[in-house]
């Protein structure tokens, strides 16, 4: 009994350990805001130095649309692959077990 009585009063101690620190893990990422100073504003600013580094949009977005097009053929045929060596299969031991 008094084993028992020590054993759930562990697990008590542990079950609270553990709320409290996901408490004080969820209280870290609510952080305050607070405005930026002007060392971050200026870092924010645009530079013109770095403009003809700059991604077009249209060109980024055609890229990111073909780029999207090829994933989804390549998931097809991955597909359309399984599928045709399944039915093979099947019929492979369909034709042994008629045999």
């Amino acid at each position: 009994m008094a084993s028992l009585l020590k054993s759930s009063n562990t697990l008590s101690i542990l079950r609270n350990h553990h709320q409290a620190a996901e408490g004080l893990q969820f209280q870290s990422r609510r952080q305050i805001h607070v405005e930026p100073g002007a060392r971050e504003k200026a870092l924010l600013a645009s530079d013109p130095a770095l403009a003809r580094f700059k991604s077009y949009r249209k060109g980024a977005a055609s890229i990111r649309r073909i780029g999207d097009y090829l994933t989804i053929a390549v998931v097809a045929g991955c597909c359309y692959e399984i599928y045709v060596r399944a039915v093979t299969r099947e019929e492979a031991r369909k034709a042994i077990k008629s045999e």
